[in-house]
């Protein structure tokens, strides 16, 4: 390599910097740019001479390159232009390390970055002495009219710090000897994650992009407005533990989670696991490890998962029953968070297990986020003049955008606004998952709005009426099951001494990788019982009209079968008519346990059954609970007893009309009751009115006369053979059928 016969080309950068620094006090500006120059070469301080100068695929450039590069761009686009004596260090770098400025001339290609044996180490870090000395001139009295492409530059050479690491950790995980690029500074939480949360944000009109107030690249503008719809975020990211579900239920295997081009890349490349991971032999319990930049280490349960393409971001969460944000809908819920987290200068260089916390948890640092939003231009966006406007806009097709920042990002690098963007099937930067789906709460509007409905429509009836779905709010939930453990209440300790007795038996007929589908899951206590016998179900998919109940048992559900996918869809199940995605395209197993279908009259019961049938689809199966009929004294006992907990759970409905229609029921004017009702061979259930009197619901009037009722609830009795028909009647065949000792009870197997 030619030499200059500038003596301050072979000095030390730092050497330089304390000769200036002795005799005049540093620009803000210099100081700036010292610090980024000096943070780069702090990243080599790990790495030997050959290590800066292989190259591990075309995507990735060699350590020397990268440093050669940085500096390229101060020589090119500040020194050269507008420090008036400054001589290039060696014009043949022009070409080698020039990236991929068209406007500027032909480059070194690409994939060939690592054939630069010359010029050697030394001679590049020649080279950043050379420039650094320049730039120290040119900076001595500030950036002045240069500071926007000083600002530029000291965020592109900091880009290319994370990139350095990016590319190191690639090249080493390439090597037998799995070497470590540091030392780990952090054990890992060995505590599992909270349950994951949702956080609702109401949507509407917003305003998305930088605002103009400090530096920003380019396509990071202009701001502009965008429609939302209600949307919810995960307030945390997805972790090892949870991909490793998402495998184990054959996430890999199963092209319907899959885009298209994703699936084939995931077959043509042999995924099968996130890049990085490895795993263990057998007689080391087939656990997982990962390559990271401190060497082979286990997989941490409770730390986010890394190194995953938008393609596996896109398969895990059709699978988890979600999707990808959209990057409005993450700039939206982080434009008021502080730009704070797990960034490079923490020195853990990996990602951590998210901290206890409420609200939204690693939107900055950690790992950069994958949203479903393909790199465009923002609306009225403009490339600048010149080579500086090929730095972004030439690049803005077939990516996709990341967000937030990543453990090996600066800390001050990046914002809320800003956008990275890489292809969907590459995996060597350090990216990772958040969920996102639609906002619940239209859904629980909508139930809240039939609420109102069949409230209003129950009570103008000459005998009125509320369905008895509407029995279980939260605190419906809890006081049916105090009911289950009455003495009086037979039908639950019943049923689950059956279900406990036959549940190795149902386990046998239900198919591998199959979603049990309840309807009406409640707390969901029966379900465990087949969960426990049947290992081989791989979604729980509860339907329940509760918003409450429903995310009360979905967590718990989670919370001890951690392997199990748990799709919980809030709907009335009797109007449910598609499935959650985690649950289709497998083996379905219906599960409607409690007597609930005994509820229906014998109308509703064929709708529902038919319903159900449409629901499940053909070549499912339906277990079915049914209370066989007994006799009188038996019978009202269990649903009028001593204790009064049924009267207090039948009441609990006027507490619920009360808080979430505006209604005023007086509580203590109604008393419970339980009605044989021999000829349509069921139980009814009515509030008595014990006066006469008006009660106001939704802003309506209704009067009761004293002895008046509403009516709540029927529970049917049947024989096992009388059902059947019924089910006969909606398309389902009987296939089995189990029957305890008295009092009787059944559950029944149908098949669609």
């Amino acid at each position: 390599m030619v030499q200059s016969d500038d003596p301050q080309r072979l000095a030390p950068a730092s050497a330089h910097a304390t000769t200036t620094a002795a005799h005049t006090p540093l620009s803000s500006d210099l100081h700036r740019y010292r610090a980024v120059r000096q943070a780069t070469e702090a990243l080599t301080r790990w790495l030997t001479p050959e290590d800066q100068l292989a190259q591990s695929m075309p995507d990735a450039s060699p350590t020397k390159w990268h440093l050669a590069h940085v500096t390229w761009f101060w020589e090119t686009f500040l020194l050269i232009p507008n420090l008036a004596g400054y001589k290039p260090f060696d014009p043949r770098f022009h070409y080698l390390f020039n990236s991929y400025y068209e406007a500027l001339g032909p480059r070194q290609p690409r994939p060939e970055r690592g054939l630069l044996t010359r010029p050697s180490l030394d001679d590049v870090i020649a080279y950043r002495a050379h420039v650094d000395a320049a730039m120290s001139r040119l900076l001595a009295d500030g950036a002045g009219a240069l500071a926007p492409l000083l600002d530029l530059g000291l965020a592109h050479e900091e880009q290319h710090q994370e990139l350095i690491l990016m590319d190191i950790l690639h090249l080493f995980a390439q090597s037998p000897l799995q070497p470590a690029y540091a030392p780990p500074r952090h054990a890992p939480s060995g505590q599992p994650p909270e349950p994951l949360r949702f956080i609702g944000f109401e949507g509407g009109l917003v305003e998305i992009g930088h605002d103009g107030s400090g530096f920003a690249f380019d396509n990071e503008g202009p701001r502009h407005k965008v429609w939302l719809e209600p949307f919810e975020v995960a307030d945390r990211l997805v972790t090892n533990a949870e991909w490793l579900a998402f495998m184990a239920d054959g996430g890999y295997r199963r092209p319907e989670l899959w885009l298209s081009e994703g699936w084939a890349r995931a077959r043509a490349e042999g995924w099968d696991a996130p890049l990085y991971w490895q795993e263990n032999a057998a007689d080391q319990g087939g656990s997982w490890s990962s390559m990271t930049l401190h060497g082979l280490r286990p997989i941490d349960p409770a730390a986010p998962v890394a190194h995953v393409s938008f393609y596996e971001a896109e398969a895990y969460a059709a699978w988890a029953g979600a999707r990808l944000p959209t990057e409005a809908e993450w700039e939206h819920a982080a434009q008021d968070l502080s730009v704070a987290g797990n960034f490079v200068g923490a020195g853990r260089l990996a990602p951590a297990a998210p901290p206890p916390a409420a609200g939204l948890r690693q939107m900055f640092g950690d790992l950069w986020e994958w949203t479903r939003s393909a790199y465009a231009p923002y609306p009225g966006f403009k490339p600048a003049g010149g080579a500086v406007g090929e730095y972004n806009g030439k690049f803005m097709a077939g990516q996709f955008v990341l967000r937030g920042g990543a453990a090996v990002t600066p800390a001050g690098h990046t914002r809320a606004s800003y956008r990275n963007f890489f292809y969907p099937q590459q995996r060597w930067m350090f990216s990772g998952v958040r969920l996102a789906r639609d906002s619940v709460r239209d859904a629980q509007a909508e139930v809240t709005r039939e609420f109102k409905a069949d409230v209003l429509a129950g009570l103008s009836r000459s005998q009125k009426a509320v369905p008895p779905k509407y029995f279980y709010d939260a605190e419906g939930s809890r006081l049916f099951e105090a009911i289950t453990e009455l003495a009086e209440y037979y039908p639950t300790r019943t049923e689950v001494a059956l279900l406990r007795r036959i549940a190795p038996e149902i386990a046998q007929i239900i198919s591998p990788g199959a979603a049990l589908v309840e309807f009406g899951s409640g707390a969901s206590t029966k379900t465990r019982l087949l969960l426990d016998a049947a290992p081989q179900i791989g979604v729980y998919a509860p339907i329940d009209i509760s918003q409450a109940a429903l995310d009360e048992a979905a967590a718990a559900i989670r919370r001890d079968y951690p392997k199990l996918v748990v799709a919980p869809l809030l709907e009335d199940f009797t109007r449910a008519i598609t499935l959650p995605a985690a649950a289709q395209n497998r083996p379905v197993t219906g599960f409607f346990p409690g007597s609930t279908i005994g509820n229906f009259t014998p109308d509703e019961a064929h709708a529902f059954l038919t319903s159900a049938r449409g629901l499940l689809g053909v070549g499912s199966r339906f277990l079915v609970g049914i209370d066989v009929v007994k006799d009188r004294d038996v019978l009202v006992a269990a649903y009028d007893d001593a204790l009064g907990v049924t009267a207090a759970f039948n009441k609990n409905l006027l507490v619920r009309i009360n808080r979430e229609l505006g209604a005023d029921f007086d509580l203590d004017a109604f008393m419970h009751r339980a009605i044989w009702n021999s000829g349509e061979s069921r139980i009814e259930m009515h509030l008595e009115s014990l006066k006469d009197q008006k009660v106001r619901v939704a802003g309506e009037s209704f009067a009761f006369a004293k002895g008046e009722t509403i009516h709540t609830e029927n529970s049917a009795k049947f024989t096992v053979e009388a059902f059947a028909g019924l089910a006969q009647k909606a398309g389902w065949t009987l296939e089995t059928s189990w029957l305890s000792e008295a009092p009787a009870f059944a559950v029944v197997s149908l098949l669609a």
